[in-house]
């Protein structure tokens, strides 16, 4: 199951070489190109990788870090052109071959970095979720108070 999941980051993430440079890339970010469905599809097929580690019962923390890694790639790959660039570079797909292919050769317990990146994220997506309340919130009494000032 290691080596299907391997297989699959490699084809979402690094199958093809640009010509002329040392960079790969793979079926996320061209998939990512399609306006609206692109960036889910890629992340749908990636969470293959997500079910594997499932199946292997690895710790839940390192399923959390998977599905952190599909979220931050799908919510920055949302962006056109640069959220595919992003894609290039980040690579959610291998990240979580490795994590799957580490909890799987070497079971052990969850690290204190495991636990500081999924608080991270968490945190920093309560934070921007609030501010993007406080947006929305300031733009509906700019409006009211402009239509009834």
């Amino acid at each position: 199951m290691v080596a299907a999941a391997e297989a699959l980051a490699t084809l979402l993430d690094s199958s093809v070489k640009i010509p002329g440079t040392p960079w790969y890339l793979g079926l996320d970010p061209i998939i990512g190109l399609i306006p609206g469905i692109g960036d889910l599809l890629a992340n749908l097929i990636g969470l293959t990788i997500v079910g594997l580690a499932a199946r292997l019962h690895v710790p839940r923390i390192v399923l959390a870090r998977m599905g952190l890694n599909l979220l931050i790639n799908g919510a920055v790959g949302s962006i056109p052109v640069a959220g595919d660039l992003f894609s290039v570079w980040f690579r959610s797909h291998a990240r979580n071959a490795r994590l799957l292919r580490a909890a799987a050769t070497s079971p052990s317990r969850p690290t204190g970095g495991d636990w500081l990146y999924v608080g991270s994220i968490i945190g920093i997506m309560f934070i921007l979720l609030a501010l993007a309340i406080a947006l929305v919130v300031w733009s509906l009494v700019m409006i009211w108070h402009a239509v009834a000032g």
